[in-house]
């Protein structure tokens, strides 16, 4: 595919797009994805949509009462373009890197960045320092935001080459303060429609996340085709959710989505299913988005006619269970949606809404996408075979200078690394990751990550870390640890091993369940066989032993899009 004339006058990420033939296949088969080649989607997003919907349309609400209109987004938004070209230099290219938790500054430092001709990298305020070095590395921003709450662990990682300013301190150099001192008006920058826009993050499967590259058509592309055909907002809809704006699933459910179609989204920072829940009824929402763990724990709560209210319930992030889906039908009324995408992908690309749901299966391809089942040759499936699941569409992989790229794109195909069948209706049903990702409560948490902490640790000769089954998150992260002679696996030595973990790498990874094994099962070559200690799990969830020690409460701050 050829790319247009770029705008950008730091050529950084067009120099590390990978190479052209390791590129999926990308289609644009509906009118709504027939982009023009200068477009910038901050323009789309709030200049098109004031013009459109109204200033005084409400665009963002917090669950103490306050709420931005339209107008007061697009002003804030073009202060943040002016502080970043005119106290900083930004030009056409950089990347600003964004860390805070849901709040409106943080969707206005998204869409100033954009409107800058910049580009976005997205963090998670949970992040430790090594991590957010490790992006730093791998992006090299120009400059950093930081919610002012998490600014320390950001300027560690940033060191004296980084500017970091912060936003919500009492303080002149914070953003809000340079915001208001500017005029809020701002000439976006006419990128192309293929220049690199956002850079996201995957979960680091191997301890080194994978950036994914997407353009500003890609970031339109998601609400054109999922949200636009399966969601179908109004003006009048309130999006609300779990996901971090960080996690492209959070950017499109409660930024992107709604400010296409001049609907209104509640975020929140952090909070209990049910706090999220209760929160959402209190600011009328009418599309909700979280995962099957937050769902069960509302019910459980007694809670459901919470979200008897909404019009449409979005489930993504792991997998939704036939036997979840039902009880939340039976409860609420509610026919759950739900979908699979990736970060790779930016959002849902298999789904199902209304009548078209099947309980029990994924969905079919969101018009716009389409999508097969590979078998172990890689050709296409029969029907009921399961296989590998590979899609088309507008949207698809391309990692920042990254040789996982030949991992994840087979001849055009997006391979997700998730196992599907594709029934004899045409939909597609679950099975199985294929990967070593655990899925705990909405979050992705790669192994490898976790075993590399648990390693630092003195006392820790080795480690192996899987899944294992949980009612309440879906999975938990369970540690077989080999500890040194002599040192006693006991309670308060798994407690230690836990927050040790919990200082170095982000707090929702760390292992619930710690068993301490005198040696782990490998290979003749040496290899290390986590198969064996999957299928050891396996065994006593069938027969019903019990669990490790895991007192901690379920709760969801966040889900991803990236399975």
């Amino acid at each position: 595919m050829t790319l247009t004339t770029s705008a950008h006058a730091d050529t950084f990420t067009r120099d590390h797009l990978p190479p052209a033939e390791s590129w999926p296949t990308i289609e644009f088969t509906l009118p709504e994805l027939q982009y023009p080649d200068r477009l910038n989607a901050a323009t789309v997003l709030i200049d098109d949509a004031v013009a459109q919907f109204g200033a005084g349309r409400p665009a963002l609400h917090t669950p103490d009462g306050d709420i931005w209109t339209y107008g007061d987004l697009l002003r804030h938004a073009n202060q943040v373009a002016q502080v970043l070209t005119d106290d900083f230099g930004v030009v056409p290219g950089n990347r600003v890197l964004l860390r805070g938790p849901n709040n409106p500054w943080i969707v206005a430092a998204w869409l100033g960045v954009l409107k800058a001709g910049a580009v976005v990298v997205t963090t998670m305020p949970m992040l430790r320092p090594a991590e957010i070095s490790t992006l730093i590395g791998l992006t090299k921003p120009t400059v950093a935001i930081s919610d002012h709450r998490f600014v320390e662990d950001m300027r560690t990682a940033a060191g004296e080459t980084l500017p970091v300013m912060t936003y919500g301190a009492d303080d002149g150099a914070d953003l809000t303060a340079r915001c208001a001192a500017k005029s809020g008006s701002f000439a976006n920058v006419a990128t192309a429609a293929d220049d690199v826009a956002l850079l996201g993050p995957t979960s680091g499967t191997t301890g080194t996340p994978k950036v994914t590259m997407h353009f500003h058509r890609d970031i339109l592309a998601n609400a054109d085709t999922f949200a636009r055909h399966l969601l179908k907002p109004t003006p009048d809809d309130v999006f609300a959710g779990s996901p971090p704006l960080a996690f492209t699933f959070g950017l499109g459910g409660l930024v992107v989505f709604p400010l296409r179609f001049g609907a209104s989204a509640l975020l929140t920072e952090r909070g209990t299913p049910l706090e999220l829940a209760e929160a959402a009824a209190a600011a009328n929402a009418s599309i909700l988005f979280t995962a099957p763990t937050a769902y069960r724990v509302i019910l459980k709560a007694g809670r459901g006619d919470l979200l008897s209210r909404l019009r449409i319930a979005v489930s993504a992030g792991e997998h939704l269970p036939k036997e979840t889906w039902q009880h939340i039908y039976d409860e609420t009324g509610i026919k759950l949606v739900n979908g699979i995408g990736a970060t790779e992908m930016l959002h849902v690309f298999i789904s199902a809404a209304g009548d078209d749901i099947r309980p029990g299966a994924t969905g079919v391809a969101v018009p716009g996408y389409r999508a097969i089942i590979l078998d172990a040759d890689g050709a296409e499936a029969a029907p009921n075979e399961a296989g590998r699941l590979a899609v088309i569409g507008p949207t698809g992989c391309r990692y920042l200078d990254d040789p996982r790229q030949a991992n994840y794109v087979h001849d055009g195909w997006n391979v997700t690394g998730d196992t599907f069948l594709r029934d004899d209706e045409g939909y597609f049903v679950y099975q199985a990751r294929s990967d070593n990702m655990i899925v705990s409560s909405g979050y992705n948490i790669g192994a490898p990550e976790v075993e590399a902490a648990i390693n630092e640790h003195p006392d820790v000769v080795e480690n192996a870390v899987v899944a294992r089954p949980d009612e309440e998150r879906g999975s938990v992260v369970c540690a077989f640890v080999v500890l040194t002679d002599g040192v006693a696996g006991d309670a308060a030595k798994r407690k230690e091993i836990q927050d040790f973990v919990k200082a170095r790498i982000a707090p929702h990874k760390y292992p619930r369940d710690v068993r301490f094994v005198t040696d782990l099962p490998r290979n003749p070559s040496g290899k290390l066989q986590h198969y064996r200690l999957r299928e050891a799990i396996a065994r006593e969830h069938a027969c019903g032993a019990p669990a490790a020690d895991d007192a901690m409460p379920a709760r969801i701050n966040a889900t991803t899009n990236s399975r």
